[in-house]
């Protein structure tokens, strides 16, 4: 199967760079044949495209920089992130994977689901939508704000499902016990956005207040579904998709359990992201043969959000990893500093009234030094900490 993958990946981008000048220009400029690959080691030959440079290409030859291999005539949509970045939806793309999430949650005809992401210019909600019905599901559009009348609409429908960002979650499960009382809420599932902060901490809390299950896909615009959560650990890596994790600066793979760059290779060449870094951090948690990552660990963060701490990358999910582990303790933030020449970390955690001090400073250390690799030199337990405050803060070169 593995070769066969990398036959298919050579067969079309073979053909799209026939299409497509500006996939043509970044073969010939890294003199890159694509009909010479053969294995995950051939494939990472190509340098990696970051979104930086995609952009830049894109400003000098817009919309899509010369990477287009399709006919313009069967785009049904483009899509606008940050940047701007354009991205190309073609006809007949329906979720681009993002239905798999939905068959992982048990979502089918009867559920009816409230969709509010927004429908202008991402692309979540539309994907959203389409992925939905895809499954047999019922959608309401609701998009975004209107608490009041989604509240109404929860109760009187009979809402099982709502696609959200964890923020306006809560604001819509909030309003519906305030005004209908608990009796009124019947939501089962929630597919939540990410965010920063102890997200995953938050949804454990969420499941635990509000009786529900959640949810998340690792998905972007670039790409459509790149991997989506299951019965296990993290995220399955949808088989659309080659990923690797790879070192952010050089670009080559890591060896398994390293955290790096995800870097994706789309297996339709219409939109030929090839080696296409998507600036999010992750490590392997499965891997098949040859190296391509079949499971990716939860996000860790952004590439460049890391902190290096003697040699060692620690990430913001690190962080999230002591408030999940730790009983107790609601949030956390890990404040690094150059003491003697000698990197040090010190925990600073926000303990709940009444919590085992004593017990939340062992775990607390115990879950540091397993999800980041290495010790920290002290815990020292604070009031507060600010809404949406760094998790990790560096103080080295201060």
């Amino acid at each position: 199967m593995p070769d066969a993958i990398y036959r298919e990946i050579a067969a079309a981008y073979g053909q799209a760079a026939r299409k497509a000048p500006g996939l043509k220009a970044r073969f010939d400029a890294a003199d890159f044949d694509p009909a010479s690959i053969r294995s995950l080691r051939d494939l990472s030959r190509l340098p990696v495209l970051k979104k930086e440079q995609l952009l830049a290409l894109q400003r000098d030859n817009p919309p899509f920089g010369g990477f287009l291999a399709a006919d313009p005539e069967s785009l049904s949509r483009i899509y606008v992130s940050p940047g701007p970045i354009f991205e190309p939806s073609l006809s007949g793309g329906g979720g681009h994977g993002l239905e798999e999430l939905f068959k992982a949650a048990g979502i089918t005809v009867g559920d009816l689901i409230l969709n509010t992401w927004s429908y202008h210019l991402v692309p979540a909600g539309l994907l959203f939508d389409e992925a939905a019905r895809a499954v047999g599901a019922t959608v309401i559009p609701g998009g975004t704000g209107n608490r009041e009348l989604q509240a109404q609409i929860i109760v009187e429908t009979g809402v099982t499902a709502v696609c959200a960002s964890t923020a306006f979650f809560l604001t819509l499960a909030d309003a519906v016990i305030e005004t209908y009382g608990r009796n009124a809420w019947k939501v089962r599932s929630a597919f939540l956005g990410g965010e920063m902060g102890d997200w995953m901490a938050k949804r454990r809390r969420i499941e635990a207040d509000y009786g529900v299950t959640t949810w998340a896909a690792y998905a972007t615009a670039d790409l459509g579904l790149v991997a989506y959560e299951d019965d296990g650990e993290g995220y399955v890596v949808h088989p659309n998709h080659v990923v690797q994790i790879c070192d952010p600066i050089s670009g080559e793979p890591l060896a398994a359990g390293e955290t790096g760059e995800i870097v994706v290779t789309a297996r339709d060449a219409n939109w030929p992201m090839i080696r296409f870094g998507t600036g999010d951090s992750s490590f392997a948690l499965e891997s098949d043969g040859d190296g391509r990552v079949t499971r990716l660990s939860a996000l860790q963060g952004r590439v460049g959000a890391a902190v290096k701490v003697r040699e060692i990358f620690v990430y913001p999910r690190a962080i999230e990893e002591v408030v999940i582990a730790t009983p107790g303790v609601r949030a956390a933030q890990a404040v690094v500093t150059c003491e003697n020449d000698r990197d040090t970390v010190r925990l600073l955690l926000v303990a709940e009234p009444g919590a085992d001090r004593i017990m939340a400073q062992t775990r607390a250390i115990e879950a540091f030094a397993t999800s980041a690799r290495i010790r920290a030199d002290g815990v020292e337990f604070i009031d507060i900490l600010e809404e949406n405050a760094s998790l990790i803060v560096n103080k080295k070169d201060a």
